[in-house]
Protein backbone atom coordinates (compact mmCIF):
# COMPACT_ATOMS: atom_id res chain seq x y z
CA UNK A 1 0.00 0.00 0.00
CA UNK A 2 2.89 2.35 1.02
CA UNK A 3 4.57 1.44 -2.57
CA UNK A 4 1.21 2.50 -4.24
CA UNK A 5 0.87 6.06 -2.44
CA UNK A 6 3.99 6.66 -3.54
CA UNK A 7 3.63 6.00 -6.93
CA UNK A 8 0.59 7.82 -7.13
CA UNK A 9 2.23 11.28 -5.82
CA UNK A 10 5.38 10.47 -8.02
CA UNK A 11 2.70 10.41 -10.93
CA UNK A 12 0.99 13.35 -9.66
CA UNK A 13 4.62 15.18 -9.22
CA UNK A 14 5.46 14.65 -12.79
CA UNK A 15 1.91 15.51 -14.21
CA UNK A 16 1.94 18.73 -12.25
CA UNK A 17 5.83 19.02 -13.62
CA UNK A 18 4.74 18.95 -17.21
CA UNK A 19 2.35 21.11 -17.06
CA UNK A 20 4.55 23.50 -15.65
CA UNK A 21 7.01 22.93 -18.25
CA UNK A 22 4.11 22.56 -21.27
CA UNK A 23 2.58 26.19 -20.27
CA UNK A 24 4.19 29.46 -19.65
CA UNK A 25 2.45 32.72 -19.49
CA UNK A 26 3.16 34.96 -22.36
CA UNK A 27 2.42 38.41 -20.24
CA UNK A 28 0.76 40.87 -22.40
CA UNK A 29 1.55 44.97 -22.57
CA UNK A 30 -0.25 47.62 -21.78
CA UNK A 31 -1.19 49.98 -24.37
CA UNK A 32 -3.01 53.15 -24.43
CA UNK A 33 -5.08 54.20 -27.43
CA UNK A 34 -7.74 57.41 -28.90
CA UNK A 35 -10.31 58.08 -31.20
CA UNK A 36 -8.63 60.94 -32.87
CA UNK A 37 -4.95 59.67 -32.70
CA UNK A 38 -3.32 56.56 -34.63
CA UNK A 39 -1.17 54.57 -32.56
CA UNK A 40 2.03 53.07 -34.80
CA UNK A 41 3.48 50.02 -34.05
CA UNK A 42 6.74 48.98 -35.46
CA UNK A 43 7.32 44.89 -35.20
CA UNK A 44 10.63 43.61 -36.36
CA UNK A 45 9.34 41.20 -38.76
CA UNK A 46 6.27 41.13 -41.27
CA UNK A 47 2.68 40.79 -39.43
CA UNK A 48 1.36 37.74 -40.38
CA UNK A 49 -2.17 38.02 -38.38
CA UNK A 50 -3.80 40.02 -36.61
CA UNK A 51 -6.57 39.34 -33.96
CA UNK A 52 -8.83 42.00 -31.87
CA UNK A 53 -10.90 41.23 -28.92
CA UNK A 54 -13.43 44.05 -29.68
CA UNK A 55 -15.04 45.84 -32.93
CA UNK A 56 -14.29 48.68 -30.91
CA UNK A 57 -10.75 48.93 -32.04
CA UNK A 58 -9.56 49.65 -35.27
CA UNK A 59 -6.20 48.09 -36.71
CA UNK A 60 -4.65 47.97 -40.37
CA UNK A 61 -1.16 47.30 -41.63
CA UNK A 62 0.24 50.51 -43.08
CA UNK A 63 -0.05 51.05 -46.24
CA UNK A 64 3.18 49.87 -48.16
CA UNK A 65 4.61 48.39 -45.36
CA UNK A 66 4.42 44.54 -43.75
CA UNK A 67 5.69 45.59 -40.16
CA UNK A 68 3.64 48.37 -39.35
CA UNK A 69 0.64 48.38 -37.31
CA UNK A 70 -1.71 50.90 -36.95
CA UNK A 71 -4.44 51.12 -34.07
CA UNK A 72 -6.64 53.54 -32.81
CA UNK A 73 -10.19 53.53 -31.23
CA UNK A 74 -13.58 52.97 -33.42
CA UNK A 75 -15.65 54.87 -30.41
CA UNK A 76 -14.43 57.00 -27.28
CA UNK A 77 -14.65 55.42 -24.23
CA UNK A 78 -14.50 51.63 -25.12
CA UNK A 79 -14.25 48.77 -22.70
CA UNK A 80 -10.82 47.95 -22.60
CA UNK A 81 -10.03 44.52 -24.81
CA UNK A 82 -7.20 42.96 -25.63
CA UNK A 83 -5.15 42.41 -29.30
CA UNK A 84 -3.08 39.91 -30.68
CA UNK A 85 -0.60 40.18 -33.29
CA UNK A 86 1.44 37.21 -34.79
CA UNK A 87 5.05 38.08 -37.20
CA UNK A 88 6.57 36.18 -39.50
CA UNK A 89 9.01 35.17 -37.32
CA UNK A 90 6.40 32.73 -35.41
CA UNK A 91 6.17 35.25 -32.35
CA UNK A 92 2.61 36.10 -30.58
CA UNK A 93 2.75 39.31 -29.21
CA UNK A 94 -0.36 40.29 -26.82
CA UNK A 95 -1.44 43.92 -25.84
CA UNK A 96 -3.90 44.92 -23.32
CA UNK A 97 -5.78 48.31 -24.73
CA UNK A 98 -7.45 50.88 -22.90
CA UNK A 99 -8.87 54.52 -24.28
CA UNK A 100 -6.87 57.19 -23.19
CA UNK A 101 -7.64 60.48 -26.03
CA UNK A 102 -5.23 62.98 -23.66
CA UNK A 103 -2.44 60.89 -23.40
CA UNK A 104 -2.69 58.01 -26.26
CA UNK A 105 0.74 56.11 -26.99
CA UNK A 106 1.46 57.31 -30.51
CA UNK A 107 4.67 55.71 -32.09
CA UNK A 108 5.95 52.65 -30.36
CA UNK A 109 8.96 49.69 -31.28
CA UNK A 110 8.82 46.40 -30.69
CA UNK A 111 11.93 45.56 -28.61
CA UNK A 112 14.82 42.98 -30.05
CA UNK A 113 17.61 41.92 -29.57
CA UNK A 114 19.25 44.31 -31.90
CA UNK A 115 17.11 47.13 -31.22
CA UNK A 116 19.75 49.59 -33.52
CA UNK A 117 18.70 47.27 -36.03
CA UNK A 118 14.61 47.83 -36.72
CA UNK A 119 13.93 48.51 -40.19
CA UNK A 120 10.84 49.43 -41.89
CA UNK A 121 9.91 46.43 -44.31
CA UNK A 122 7.98 47.77 -47.65
CA UNK A 123 5.37 45.50 -49.56
CA UNK A 124 6.83 43.47 -52.27
CA UNK A 125 3.98 43.65 -54.51
CA UNK A 126 3.35 41.70 -57.53
CA UNK A 127 4.98 43.18 -61.00
CA UNK A 128 6.07 46.79 -61.52
CA UNK A 129 4.53 49.95 -60.14
CA UNK A 130 4.10 50.99 -64.02
CA UNK A 131 2.05 47.84 -64.56
CA UNK A 132 -0.19 48.67 -62.21
CA UNK A 133 -0.78 52.01 -62.99
CA UNK A 134 -1.51 50.87 -66.50
CA UNK A 135 -3.86 48.42 -65.40
CA UNK A 136 -5.44 50.42 -62.97
CA UNK A 137 -6.38 53.05 -65.75
CA UNK A 138 -7.47 50.15 -67.98
CA UNK A 139 -9.99 49.27 -64.79
CA UNK A 140 -11.03 52.43 -64.27
CA UNK A 141 -11.91 52.92 -68.11
CA UNK A 142 -13.99 49.20 -68.69
CA UNK A 143 -17.89 49.39 -69.45
CA UNK A 144 -17.95 45.99 -67.30
CA UNK A 145 -20.17 46.44 -64.67
CA UNK A 146 -21.22 44.14 -61.63
CA UNK A 147 -24.05 45.49 -59.73
CA UNK A 148 -25.47 44.92 -55.56
CA UNK A 149 -22.51 45.83 -53.79
CA UNK A 150 -22.93 48.84 -52.51
CA UNK A 151 -24.22 50.52 -49.12
CA UNK A 152 -25.54 54.08 -48.42
CA UNK A 153 -25.74 55.67 -44.99
CA UNK A 154 -25.56 59.77 -43.94
CA UNK A 155 -25.61 60.94 -47.24
CA UNK A 156 -22.56 58.79 -48.58
CA UNK A 157 -22.73 55.86 -50.87
CA UNK A 158 -19.65 53.20 -51.09
CA UNK A 159 -20.05 50.78 -54.52
CA UNK A 160 -18.02 48.34 -55.69
CA UNK A 161 -19.14 48.29 -59.31
CA UNK A 162 -16.19 46.16 -60.91
CA UNK A 163 -13.67 43.42 -60.65
CA UNK A 164 -10.64 42.82 -62.47
CA UNK A 165 -7.52 40.46 -63.04
CA UNK A 166 -4.44 40.03 -65.02
CA UNK A 167 -0.81 38.54 -64.05
CA UNK A 168 -2.34 37.67 -60.44
CA UNK A 169 -3.16 40.80 -59.10
CA UNK A 170 -6.81 41.74 -59.24
CA UNK A 171 -8.66 45.69 -59.70
CA UNK A 172 -11.48 46.53 -57.39
CA UNK A 173 -12.93 49.43 -58.89
CA UNK A 174 -15.03 51.74 -56.08
CA UNK A 175 -16.88 54.55 -56.28
CA UNK A 176 -17.65 56.72 -53.38
CA UNK A 177 -20.38 59.81 -53.70
CA UNK A 178 -21.11 62.27 -51.36
CA UNK A 179 -24.78 63.43 -51.75
CA UNK A 180 -24.53 65.63 -48.59
CA UNK A 181 -23.59 69.19 -48.38
CA UNK A 182 -20.63 68.50 -45.85
CA UNK A 183 -17.39 67.53 -47.64
CA UNK A 184 -16.07 63.70 -46.80
CA UNK A 185 -12.13 63.48 -44.98
CA UNK A 186 -11.25 60.00 -45.93
CA UNK A 187 -9.41 58.59 -42.68
CA UNK A 188 -9.22 54.89 -43.77
CA UNK A 189 -9.77 52.75 -46.94
CA UNK A 190 -9.45 49.18 -45.67
CA UNK A 191 -9.74 45.24 -47.41
CA UNK A 192 -10.19 42.65 -45.05
CA UNK A 193 -10.91 38.93 -44.37
CA UNK A 194 -13.21 38.02 -41.15
CA UNK A 195 -15.83 35.40 -40.69
CA UNK A 196 -19.19 35.67 -41.49
CA UNK A 197 -20.63 34.87 -38.61
CA UNK A 198 -18.64 35.65 -34.70
CA UNK A 199 -19.99 34.82 -31.60
CA UNK A 200 -21.01 37.31 -29.22
CA UNK A 201 -18.01 38.07 -26.83
CA UNK A 202 -15.77 36.13 -28.93
CA UNK A 203 -12.36 37.72 -30.41
CA UNK A 204 -12.67 38.66 -34.24
CA UNK A 205 -10.03 37.67 -36.39
CA UNK A 206 -9.03 39.45 -39.67
CA UNK A 207 -6.53 38.86 -42.78
CA UNK A 208 -5.43 42.72 -43.90
CA UNK A 209 -5.16 42.38 -47.46
CA UNK A 210 -2.94 45.56 -48.01
CA UNK A 211 -3.28 47.18 -51.80
CA UNK A 212 -0.25 47.07 -54.02
CA UNK A 213 -1.73 50.83 -55.87
CA UNK A 214 -4.93 52.98 -55.61
CA UNK A 215 -5.44 55.08 -58.57
CA UNK A 216 -6.93 58.30 -57.44
CA UNK A 217 -5.76 58.21 -54.16
CA UNK A 218 -7.85 61.13 -52.82
CA UNK A 219 -8.35 62.13 -49.31
CA UNK A 220 -11.32 64.20 -49.57
CA UNK A 221 -14.64 63.85 -51.10
CA UNK A 222 -16.29 67.08 -52.16
CA UNK A 223 -19.57 68.41 -51.07
CA UNK A 224 -22.67 67.00 -53.93
CA UNK A 225 -19.44 65.12 -55.95
CA UNK A 226 -18.04 61.89 -56.34
CA UNK A 227 -14.66 59.84 -56.32
CA UNK A 228 -13.53 56.19 -58.49
CA UNK A 229 -11.03 54.68 -56.70
CA UNK A 230 -9.16 51.61 -58.28
CA UNK A 231 -7.39 49.29 -56.14
CA UNK A 232 -4.80 46.90 -57.17
CA UNK A 233 -4.48 44.00 -54.15
CA UNK A 234 -2.79 40.61 -54.35
CA UNK A 235 -5.07 38.05 -56.43
CA UNK A 236 -7.02 35.93 -53.54
CA UNK A 237 -10.13 33.57 -53.13
CA UNK A 238 -12.78 33.96 -49.96
CA UNK A 239 -12.35 31.20 -47.83
CA UNK A 240 -16.04 29.38 -46.31
CA UNK A 241 -18.00 31.39 -44.11
CA UNK A 242 -16.08 34.33 -44.72
CA UNK A 243 -16.21 37.39 -46.70
CA UNK A 244 -14.25 40.24 -47.97
CA UNK A 245 -14.77 43.70 -46.02
CA UNK A 246 -14.44 46.60 -47.45
CA UNK A 247 -14.24 49.28 -45.01
CA UNK A 248 -14.87 53.25 -45.60
CA UNK A 249 -13.83 55.51 -42.25
CA UNK A 250 -14.22 59.08 -41.96
CA UNK A 251 -11.38 61.21 -40.39
CA UNK A 252 -12.88 62.97 -37.33
CA UNK A 253 -16.13 62.21 -38.06
CA UNK A 254 -18.81 58.93 -37.75
CA UNK A 255 -19.53 58.36 -41.50
CA UNK A 256 -18.40 55.27 -41.80
CA UNK A 257 -19.58 52.67 -44.27
CA UNK A 258 -19.07 48.96 -44.82
CA UNK A 259 -19.77 46.59 -48.03
CA UNK A 260 -19.12 42.85 -47.91
CA UNK A 261 -18.07 40.73 -51.04
CA UNK A 262 -18.74 36.64 -50.78
CA UNK A 263 -17.00 34.39 -53.30
CA UNK A 264 -19.60 34.36 -55.81
CA UNK A 265 -18.91 37.82 -56.17
CA UNK A 266 -15.62 36.96 -57.22
CA UNK A 267 -16.76 34.51 -60.31
CA UNK A 268 -18.19 37.77 -62.30
CA UNK A 269 -14.14 38.96 -62.41
CA UNK A 270 -13.07 40.30 -65.47
CA UNK A 271 -9.96 39.56 -67.74
CA UNK A 272 -8.41 42.71 -68.18
CA UNK A 273 -6.46 42.72 -71.71
CA UNK A 274 -2.72 41.96 -72.01
CA UNK A 275 -0.56 44.99 -72.75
Amino acid sequence: MVMVYVLLFTVGSSAQQISKNILSEITPDSLKIGYSKTTNIVFPFAIKSVDRGSEDVLVQKGKGFENILQIKAAKQEFVPTNLTVVTADGKLYSFLLSYDEQNPQLNLSVNTTEPLKQHVLFSSGSGNEQELQLYSKLAFYDKCRIRGEKESEYGIKLHLNGIFIQNDVMYYRIVVVNHSKIKYDIDQFRFFIRDSKKVKRTASQEIEITPLHILNNYETIDEESENTFVFAVPKFTIPEKKYLAIQLMEKNGGRHLTIQVKNKKLVQVTVLPKL
